[in-house]
């Protein structure tokens, strides 16, 4: 008898074509297969939940060529974050705005505080900026996550959710064992609307541990544009603020 095809909603797990790694992701009630590169030159294909994996590899072989120049063209795009300076004017974003930064000589300030749209930084503090920039992160975090994410975690039946913030490498979020959702410091230089996004995906993978199409469900129950708001996410991913040490390879953040 001859071998039985395999579906991706049985194993949504990478492809390997051509020396490409292709991510699936699928979408139930999807008919079309939507093959792009994120920006962190990630292979994506959106798919029909019932597509069959052998024909998926078939499909994406045929687009090779252009998968090549769009990864290329990827991989270039983000050896081009742009690095930043702890001098007077430079721009450091939080909730999606950006705001100049201010040296002040003030020692009885704290090492970093937004006020009256500038951020300010403590001159002596200059040499260690990085980590005190990152720390202040880190509390306006900790401090404006928690009431953001309540109602979202209400909404998808996880209401006892706590809520970490920390290092995650590359990744914006990610979530663990006792409904824990841990999201990078870095997200709070994302708009609001990106920030509900990142928070209602990890959100869901305390439901659904892999991206299967229940996972999308449960996302696009909580979140009819969620679709929309991910591609945005990627479209930031590229300029956002690391520490250089962290930064060094010129990857974007991803989502999960």
């Amino acid at each position: 008898m001859p071998e039985q095809s395999e579906q991706v909603a049985d194993n949504d797990s990478p492809l390997e074509v051509g020396g490409l790694t292709v991510h699936l992701t699928p979408v139930a009630g999807r008919t079309g297969v939507r093959v792009t590169v994120e920006r962190d030159a990630r292979v994506v294909a959106r798919v029909p939940a019932d597509a069959d994996r052998e024909a998926l590899g078939a499909l994406i072989r045929t687009r090779l060529a252009w998968l090549y120049t769009k990864v290329n063209t990827r991989r270039a795009e983000a050896a081009e974050r742009p690095r930043r300076r702890f001098i007077d004017g430079e721009g450091f974003c939080y909730l999606g705005r950006s705001h100049r930064l201010k040296l002040i000589d003030d020692p009885e300030s704290a090492p970093v505080a937004l006020k009256n749209g500038r951020l300010h930084l403590r001159s002596d503090h200059r040499n260690i900026a990085a980590s005190a920039l990152v720390s202040w992160y880190v509390a306006r975090g900790r401090a404006w996550l928690p009431d953001r994410v309540r109602p979202w975690a209400r909404r998808m039946d996880v209401p006892d959710a706590y809520l970490n913030v920390r290092p995650l490498g590359y990744r914006w979020g990610s979530c663990s064992h006792h409904d824990t959702v841990n999201i990078h410091w870095a997200t709070m230089q994302l708009p609001a609307r990106l920030i509900d996004y990142v928070l209602v995906h990890e959100l869901a993978h305390l439901h659904h541990p892999h991206h299967t199409p229940e996972f999308w469900r449960t996302i696009g129950r909580a979140m009819t544009d969620y679709e929309r708001l991910r591609t945005e996410l990627d479209e930031w991913g590229a300029s956002i603020w690391l520490p250089q040490d962290d930064a060094a390879d010129g990857r974007p953040m991803t989502s999960g």
